[in-house]
């Protein structure tokens, strides 16, 4: 009784977003290393050998109830039948068609939807073509307006993290296998035996992995590591929260080593950059893994409403730390609520993002200006709660608190940030920031960004809409210079 209700909630979770959803290599490649003959695996799915060799052959798309087969008979994640990817593969083929400004009609949806079903590999070759443009024409823009070609040059070297975002966003934001095995290790160093984590840690370092600590009071340092020596050196002047983390980094970087690289190789990755910003990334996520074991902490987000403040003080680390940790809580046999997470920095820029649901950021430009994550800027230290609507129909529960991080010096700017945390509507009641909330009300309708926002009645746009004709209005003035009445092309 317990897997059937386990079961029925997944399919009601999966049944909005399996629409014309064909992953027939995916089940061949799983069917074939089970050595399974089709009408063996047919049975065991409990679907008929011709519907299934269908399946196989992408005439026939699965239904929720055979993915909800799938993943049980072959105890594979969500995240390998690429669920919910069709939506972010269209929306990013309609924003990428959108930001190109080339003339004529765009396709309309339909088209995308057949182009991303039948021929997935040619839309993200597609996609990357679009953002290999996007950014050649920021260089150039750069190029044109610095001083000297420096700065071109710094730019471009922030391509390698945009690759990895994009990879992490790809995985939803859970790494099945590495997860597991820092929850093992977490177990190892007894993380959550009620003694501080920074004490286990240390000890942990010294006895298992001959690593010793050392201490140096500097302005940017957080962690230095010498191989040679065995010695892992950290700032004393840094949180503990801080150091604590760094710790787990290096143990996540030596004894989770092989679980790393194999993420890293199935990876495919352009540059030896992007590999290198990745391999830090992966054991950044190991090392949150750690301190915040899974089951640990997936019960403990429920106990709490996912109350942010007393998560942190439960696991001893900070509160950008918890936020970032539940937006990867989608173990396929123990599913936590879905989040996305986003800091930005006091420009509005973008630092980090992931995401474990369909809200989608803006890739290039600005994200809109009444999402309230840009008014946190301005309400240090406080938490401000909104209901916020995205063009695509979907609702969020949207939770934004800024922080900042001390210089440790009078003459060091601190460094300030805005955490973004949130939900699907549905999911609301599950938080403790939605006591209050007339969840009914109407939400703030935002969009992912000016260029590419449907809206036509924002008085907060900052540029016309590329996908539509611009018509200037010579003989009165509005608070939008130009006329959107025009029906956008469809797309």
């Amino acid at each position: 009784m317990q897997n059937f209700a386990h079961n029925l909630v997944r399919f009601c979770e999966f049944a909005k977003m399996t629409a014309q959803l064909f992953i027939g290599q995916t089940v061949r490649d799983l069917r074939q290393a089970a050595g399974w003959r089709l009408a063996v695996c047919a049975q065991r799915l409990g679907v008929s050998a011709s519907y299934l060799s269908q399946i196989e052959s992408n005439q026939r798309p699965v239904t929720p109830r055979v993915l909800v087969a799938l993943i049980d008979v072959f105890e594979a994640p969500a995240s390998l039948f690429e669920i919910d990817s069709d939506h972010r593969l269209i929306a990013d083929l309609k924003g990428a068609l959108a930001e190109s400004r080339v003339g004529g009609a765009q396709p309309p949806v339909s088209e995308l939807k057949r182009v991303a079903a039948s021929a997935p590999a040619f839309a993200r070759r597609f996609i990357a073509l679009h953002r290999a443009y996007a950014r050649l024409t920021e260089r150039l823009n750069l190029t044109d307006e610095a001083v000297g070609l420096d700065e071109a040059a710094a730019a471009s070297s922030l391509l390698p993290y945009e690759e990895v975002r994009d990879f992490f966003q790809d995985k939803d934001n859970y790494l099945d296998r590495l997860d597991t095995a820092a929850e093992a290790l977490a177990e190892q160093i007894r993380i959550g035996s009620g003694k501080p984590s920074e004490v286990l840690l240390e000890g942990f370092l010294k006895r298992r992995l001959g690593v010793r600590l050392a201490y140096r009071s500097e302005p940017d340092l957080m962690r230095s590591f010498d191989a040679a020596k065995g010695v892992l050196t950290l700032n004393p002047s840094q949180p503990s929260t801080t150091r604590a983390f760094q710790m787990a980094y290096q143990a996540a970087a030596m004894l989770l080593s092989p679980e790393i690289e194999e993420e890293l190789a199935r990876a495919g990755f352009r540059t030896r950059a992007a590999v290198d910003v990745c391999r830090v990334g992966l054991a950044n996520y190991a090392a949150g893994a750690v301190l915040m074991p899974y089951r640990q902490f997936v019960a403990a987000a429920g106990e709490t409403r996912h109350d942010l403040d007393r998560l942190a003080l439960q696991f001893q680390v900070s509160l950008e730390q918890v936020c970032h940790r539940l937006s990867t809580l989608q173990r396929p046999s123990l599913r936590g609520v879905p989040f996305y997470f986003v800091r930005l920095d006091l420009a509005g820029n973008i630092t980090k993002r992931h995401s474990a649901t369909r809200f989608r950021f803006a890739r290039f430009g600005g994200s809109c200006p009444l999402w309230n994550v840009h008014e946190a800027i301005s309400s240090p230290d406080r938490y401000l709660v909104q209901t916020v609507e995205m063009p695509d129909g979907e609702r969020y529960l949207s939770v934004a608190r800024s922080i900042a991080k001390p210089s440790g010096a009078y003459l060091r700017t601190d460094r300030r940030f805005v955490l973004g945390l949130g939900c699907e509507l549905r999911h609301a009641d599950q938080l403790v920031y939605s006591q209050g909330v007339d969840l009914s009300a109407a939400p703030a309708r935002i969009g992912v960004s000016c260029r590419i926002c449907e809206r036509d009645d924002c008085v907060q746009r900052a540029f016309p809409p590329i996908d539509r004709p611009l018509v200037a209005l010579r003989d009165e003035r509005r608070l939008i210079p130009y006329d959107l009445s025009t029906s956008p092309q469809s797309v």
